[in-house]
């Protein structure tokens, strides 16, 4: 764990007395190196947003690196036939990878969000306050979903302490739900001194509209309820609805973290400029649930907006259980890049999709919501309920897919680049997919919802999507089709070799803060064995 140093203000004091030719306030004047005159030593409120705004969006980004590859969104290819680590559902030893929340959570948010959060509280603002309390519950739930125990909340951010304890899931998901009921409960207020002007001053993502951080805060919630659907006795599918309900009424509240692209910092993670994906490849798993393959024969129009085709025009997928799987084939048959370009091009050039350098960048949306809506009502037995949630989930996936290929004027004619030339997906043709009786057929099924929900979350909701194929376990059976709920998901056959045979369950906490400086915590909840990635969390269990 990472500690604020305390300022060091008696030293000034000290000096005085050896230094008699100066005045007294010469002397504080001229040796109070604690005073910077560049920069405020304390800050307002919403000044502490952006930066806080920026990680709740971009950390998800960093972990989907790795994340992506257990959920097989894509792979990262290589020379050798031995797969990445991660494509294996392994790890990399005495490495950060994979531990980026992890280091948001307690060292990006940390001291700066209590902070923020204090200084809210005593002034009234009771709407930042309440994004602060949805930051902090956010913050938990992912660790907890992410890692499984993680370091007691009151013993994190505890000075004196050298080593830390963990806290049990169950604990966790108690505290995240208490949590939110505050968020909630705050962004309500109106009285004190909520203000949207001065809350849009650091407010990137709603521009100080108190009333969609409300609804975001119920879309936390319901994805969160909704995480416990292997729990019987805590799972109540109503409440999930209802909470839905009360969150995202359309796209026009997704939330999205806008880009610039004029320096490292405002810069899409995922686009070209940044560097982080150039050599990463979509899977099979994506592209089958996309090319017809698992809808019987409906090509999806979003699979040409979204994914890479080959030079050729076809659209393909790499097998994750390959590690050269890109090389193998001929140069006309490998994949582009995610911009829409050969080997490792694109930069500067316009891309496809969430990969441009100024698209926005979601962290929840509507479709996203809607689907977490079909499945509790399809649980909770309300068949028409679902079944419009999902068709809903569907459109507004599209509706998504067209905006964000507008964000950076990525749609036209590419110059040297004809396939990734983009153009919108039209409204007869939006029609025309819902209209399919293979993709909206009159009786849904757990395989629909969870696919389509997949192919939305594709490219960026890493979180969500590995909490839903661990839910089932990634290859479980629908009860009522036989089919699996992922359709066309494979499990490695080439597991990493701390697996023993096992897929993975959960991220093992961040190697430079635990297992260099926490190793008696670990050893307390197993975290030093090396097979703990592959054991179930409280969430999976019954």
């Amino acid at each position: 764990m990472t500690h604020r140093n305390k300022p060091l203000r008696n030293g000034a004091a000290a000096l005085v007395l050896v230094l008699p030719a100066m005045t007294l306030s010469g002397c504080q004047n001229f040796l109070d190196v604690n005073t910077n005159p560049n920069t405020p030593e304390t800050v307002s409120a919403n000044l502490y947003l952006p930066a806080i705004l920026h990680w709740w969006v971009t950390a998800p980004a960093f972990d989907g690196r790795f994340l992506g590859r257990y959920t097989q969104m894509w792979m990262l290819p290589g020379t050798s036939t031995t797969p990445s680590t991660w494509d294996r559902m392994g790890y990399d030893p005495g490495s950060d990878n994979g531990a980026e929340q992890w280091r948001d959570v307690y060292w990006s948010f940390g001291q700066n969000l209590i902070d923020m959060m204090t200084k809210a509280e005593a002034e009234e603002r009771w709407d930042i306050l309440g994004v602060g309390y949805l930051m902090k519950a956010w913050g938990w739930l992912v660790l907890t979903d992410m890692h499984g125990p993680i370091i007691r909340l009151d013993e994190v951010f505890d000075q004196s302490r050298l080593t830390f304890d963990y806290d049990s899931e169950d604990h966790q998901y108690e505290v995240v739900l208490a949590l939110l009921d505050t968020a909630i409960a705050n962004l309500t207020r109106t009285d004190g001194a909520v203000d949207a002007s001065y809350m849009a001053k650091g407010d990137l993502i709603y521009r100080g509209d108190r009333t969609k951080w409300l609804k975001a805060a119920w879309g936390v919630k319901a994805m969160a309820l909704n995480h416990l659907s292997n729990k019987s006795a805590l799972y109540k599918p109503q409440d999930v609805i209802d909470a839905v309900d009360k969150s995202f009424a359309s796209n026009d509240d997704d939330a999205l973290l806008p880009y610039q692209a004029t320096n490292n910092d405002n810069t899409n993670f995922y686009g070209r400029t940044r560097g982080n994906l150039p050599s990463y490849r979509q899977t099979y798993f994506p592209v089958g649930l996309m090319d017809g393959t698992q809808f019987g024969g409906a090509v999806d129009p979003r699979m040409s907006r979204m994914l890479a085709p080959s030079p050729d025009g076809a659209y393909r997928g790499l097998d994750p259980n390959v590690g050269n799987a890109l090389t193998i084939l001929p140069t006309s048959q490998r994949p582009d890049n995610f911009f829409g370009y050969s080997g490792t091009g694109g930069l500067a050039l316009p891309a496809r999709y969430i990969f441009s350098d100024k698209t926005k960048f979601p962290q929840m949306t509507y479709a996203e919501l809607q689907f977490v809506k079909a499945e509790a009502a399809y649980r909770a037995g309300n068949q028409s309920l679902a079944r419009t949630a999902y068709t809903n989930g569907i459109g507004a996936s599209i509706d998504f897919v067209n905006a964000r290929n507008s964000d950076d004027g990525q749609s036209g004619d590419h110059t040297g680049a004809p396939e990734s030339n983009i153009t919108p997906i039209s409204a007869a043709d939006k029609s025309a997919f819902l209209a399919n009786p293979n993709i909206v057929p009159a009786t849904i099924t757990l395989s629909h919802i969870m696919s389509q929900k997949f192919i939305a979350l594709w490219g960026w909701g890493h979180n969500e999507a590995w909490v839903d194929l661990r839910r089932y376990h990634y290859i479980d059976l629908d009860p009522v089709s036989g089919a699996q709920v992922f359709r066309g998901f494979k499990l490695p056959t080439n597991y990493y070799v701390d697996n023993s045979g096992k897929p993975v369950y959960r991220v093992r906490p961040r190697y430079n803060s635990e297992y260099v400086w926490n190793k008696d915590g670990l050893g307390q909840v197993g975290a030093l064995d090396s097979d703990y990635h592959t054991r179930p969390l409280w969430i999976i269990e019954p």
